[in-house]
């Protein structure tokens, strides 16, 4: 059966973001690139909500067809590019990206099934209101958390204080050359 990877960039102190969504305290390595192009060369599908959707299909198209950039970030963007996206969205205002299809609302019996598909595992980048709706209804398989070694003190945090705890498991821990962490967790 597939997994449903959260892979989510954070700060020490749990922002995913800026206030104003800044993600200018980014450390970018070999390390982090290599991980990521192996996520994406493993998945399946990705699943992405309204806005981090618009957002990938208005940059990584593009980056996929540059000639410009370097081969490790083109082939990157040709592998997201060539998967399948799952894109849930309410309004159904959703950008024009090859192999997109929309899900109205997140219905645990929908997810299960694409869960059930043949293929890689299903990422999810960014996208914090699906994964809150995924965490509530205990859909997510692993959390993989690339921890930043700075904190921000403000901003937009993974998780939103009206949910209770959830206890997670601890799969691995990793340290790249910059200082980040990429911790894995599965629920508990």
């Amino acid at each position: 059966m597939r997994k449903i990877v959260v892979s989510m960039w954070t700060t020490l102190d749990g922002f995913v973001a800026g206030p104003d969504d800044e993600m200018d305290w980014l450390l970018l390595d070999d390390h982090l690139q290599k991980y990521e192009r192996d996520l994406v060369d493993k998945a399946g599908s990705l699943m992405l909500g309204r806005v981090t959707h618009a957002d990938f299909a208005g940059h990584w198209p593009l980056v996929a067809q540059d000639p410009d950039q370097p081969d490790d970030v083109r082939g990157y963007a040709q592998r997201l590019d060539a998967l399948e996206k799952i894109v849930v969205s309410a309004s159904g205002d959703t950008a024009t990206w090859g192999d997109s299809r929309r899900l109205t609302h997140i219905e645990p019996d929908e997810i299960t099934q694409l869960k059930r598909d043949p293929g890689g595992d299903i990422v999810v980048y960014g996208s914090l209101t699906l994964i809150r709706s995924l965490a509530i209804l205990r859909l997510i398989d692993e959390f993989h958390l690339l921890v930043h070694p700075l904190y921000l003190r403000r901003g937009k945090a993974l998780f939103d204080g009206d949910q209770p705890p959830a206890r997670l498991e601890l799969v691995s821990v990793e340290p790249f050359a910059s200082g980040v962490v990429l911790l894995k967790y599965r629920p508990a």
